[in-house]
């Protein structure tokens, strides 16, 4: 009969020991908080979340601007936007009819809609029965949102016409 000799195992045994499993354990926090590290860089490199300026004062008035909006779909009036071969902005509006609008005074805001940083004012002057027209600063292609606001009376403090249009230029 043969015996069942054990013999030792040349090769160290490995253990995990403590040293081990702190090493394990920093090692997994130190991924999470790179990655969390790289998210909050990213985060604060691109667009900053922010909608509206003062938004909690905007929601006060909230009940206004739908007041305002119900009046304007009251009047009827259209608009219609366009660019000229030398950059300038026209905006034609017309009431109900058709008829076009004298005597507004109109000025708005082109810029991109993600960022407020390009934004540029504008100013429309009356050229023509209801057409009004606001030089424009050299825009690069891409989208762009025009926004537009007519009074009768510059004293007025709400205006009795907006309009947002988006605007695309082609290189």
């Amino acid at each position: 009969m043969r015996e069942n000799i054990e013999r030792p195992d040349p090769r160290p045994r490995r253990r995990l020991e403590g040293r081990h499993v702190g090493l394990v354990f920093c090692a997994f926090f130190g991924v999470i908080f790179a990655v969390n590290g790289w998210f909050l860089y990213a985060a604060l490199r691109t667009h900053t979340g922010v909608v509206a300026v003062e938004p909690y004062r905007k929601g006060l008035a909230y009940n206004d601007r739908i007041s305002a909006s119900d009046r304007q779909a009251v009047l009827g009036w259209t608009d219609v936007l366009s660019r000229e071969p030398d950059g300038a902005l026209q905006v034609r509006i017309s009431d109900a009819r058709g008829a076009p609008i004298e005597g507004l005074t109109v000025a708005g805001v082109v810029g991109r809609a993600v960022s407020a940083s390009t934004d540029k004012a504008l100013i429309f002057q009356e050229t023509a029965h209801g057409l009004y027209r606001a030089d424009t600063p050299v825009l690069q292609p891409g989208t762009w949102l025009v926004a537009i606001e007519a009074r009768r009376n510059q004293s007025d403090a709400e205006p009795e016409f907006r309009a947002r249009r988006r605007l695309w230029l082609e290189r």
